[in-house]
């Protein structure tokens, strides 16, 4: 039995019993709701593990090890930015966003919600939002399909190609079977098996490498600045890193993950344990890298891998420092993370499509049971040009992340954030800020650049533009104004 099969069986196991959820969801899924939302029956566990591992893809495991690895510990800044982030987001968004959808038609998707929060006859920020989800989304997607490939690759030694497909397949089938409740459940799992793989690794290297002492000192030893926070650091940069935080806000599979929770109280609890949750996988993931500079410097024979793609430095060490039995369930992590990801991406991206566009402009009388299976239809559809979108062996986990993220985080976060604090907000506000979010990130990302993250710029020219678009135009009616009152009543009610 060669090395590769434990971890053979080890994957096999796991992705069987994740599309086994699959069924058991799908016998679950009634109706529309149930498929996109769960029928807003999430408790805060659930809500909870499920919202940190929709946000945290195959990133976690291979980008931001591979960037500390490179750098040292300055890279860590994106990660204290994150924190940051999510933290204001599940105090401030998360609540609020539960009960405001559900005074607003009940709404199953975030251009659902846009569309009656701001009275929005003509459609056009229904129709806008949910081709800003399918862009950004398609590309978010390619770049989970693209982690999960290199896994695959690197792992069992297949082609770049066959990787790509068998590393789809199993996230493609019980996201197309069981939608949200196998999508939330599975989350579960996998948030589980991520923060288990990013605690024992770091400890295991530090164990290899002679402790705590001799590993610091070997990283310092190989270059003393690993440890200076500010290592080749601008303000511009460090602002940057941190503004990686901005991007909760805005992120549709995150908020879904809000709007689903079985009741506003469930929220409190729930930001406990998500933000335990993603303060130890950050830590994890930091660490890995960090303690992975030591252990490559002292076995330097085994470093070709890492020094060819430093985003591998995870998996080289699970790989080395472990019984591949035990290596193929801290590898199921990666697969866990790219897939919780994905499959979350592949449902808001099914959502838009279905309720948006299919239910809204083709279909209006369409009944439950043909939404259901539209909404599967349009999860194969997408999940084949985010395929196709990955078929370059060139691409890069983290480039292709940071462009979507400042793409939902600066043309719906500001709309997201006024929309639940902000009573005077408008339709043409909303649709002010949306299209200079994403105009701008666009904008900024190809033609001006400065070494300032997009979402910046964005963020703050969609909020100055929600702000003078609400001020100029007609004001909030008063049927609009009544929602809006009685939504963030429920929520002081419940937070008293």
């Amino acid at each position: 039995m060669t090395a590769s099969t434990p971890m053979l069986i080890t994957f096999v196991v796991y992705i069987a019993a994740m599309v086994l959820i699959g069924l058991v969801a799908y016998l679950r899924t009634k109706n529309l709701s149930d498929y996109i939302l769960g029928g807003r029956s999430i408790g805060s566990f659930v809500t909870a593990l499920s919202a940190g591992a929709s946000d945290m893809s195959g990133w976690l495991l291979m980008g931001l090890p591979g960037a500390i690895f490179v750098a040292g510990i300055s890279e860590s800044w994106i990660a204290i930015g994150l924190v940051v982030g999510a933290y204001l987001n599940w105090l401030f968004v998360a609540g609020r966003l539960r009960v405001q959808t559900e005074h607003n038609g009940n709404a199953l998707t975030l251009p659902d919600y846009f569309t009656n929060r701001f009275e929005d006859n003509s459609r056009i920020l229904r129709i806008f939002s949910a081709l800003v989800i399918l862009v950004f989304f398609t590309i978010y997607c390619a770049s989970g399909v693209v982690a999960g490939a290199r896994l695959f690759e690197s792992t069992f030694g297949m082609s770049y190609e066959t990787a790509l497909w068998a590393g789809a397949a199993a996230t493609i089938a019980y996201t197309f079977i069981g939608g949200f409740l196998a999508v939330s459940w599975t989350d579960t799992v996998q948030a589980t098996l991520m923060i288990f793989a990013l605690i024992l690794t770091p400890v295991m290297v530090m164990v290899a490498t002679g402790g705590m002492d001799t590993t610091f000192a070997a990283i310092e030893l190989k270059d003393a600045t690993n440890f200076d926070m500010l290592k080749g650091a601008t303000f511009i940069g460090v602002i940057s890193l941190m503004a990686w935080g901005l991007g909760y806000f805005g992120q549709p599979h995150i908020l879904a993950r809000f709007m689903a929770a079985d009741s506003v109280k469930s929220i409190p609890a729930a930001r406990r344990i998500s933000m335990t949750w993603m303060i130890l996988c950050l830590g994890g993931a930091v660490a890995v890298g960090f303690f992975g500079i030591a252990y490559f410097s002292a076995h330097p024979e085994l470093a070709g891998p890492v020094s060819e793609n430093p985003e591998r430095v995870f998996i080289e060490l699970a790989k080395i420092l472990f019984n591949p039995w035990i290596a193929g369930i801290l590898l199921s992590a990666i697969l866990a993370a790219v897939m919780s990801t994905l499959s979350c991406q592949l449902l808001v991206c099914s959502s838009a499509l279905t309720e948006d566009f299919y239910k809204a402009f083709l279909r209006k009388g369409a009944s439950q049971k043909e939404l259901v299976w539209v909404g599967r239809a349009m999860v194969l559809l997408v999940a084949i040009v985010a395929i196709v979108l990955a078929s370059n062996p060139d691409n890069r986990v983290l480039g292709l992340v940071s462009y979507a993220w400042a793409g939902f985080g600066a043309a719906f976060g500001p709309v997201v954030i006024l929309s639940v604090l902000w009573k005077g907000m408008t339709r043409n506000g909303a649709l002010a800020g949306m299209i200079v979010g994403a105009v701008t990130v666009v904008v900024w990302k190809n033609w001006i650049g400065l070494g300032l993250y997009e979402i910046i710029p964005g963020f703050i020219l969609a909020t100055l533009a929600i702000v003078v678009f609400s001020r100029i135009g007609n004001a909030p009616s008063a049927a609009m104004n009544k929602r809006f009152d009685e939504a963030e009543q429920e929520y002081q009610d419940a937070h008293l």
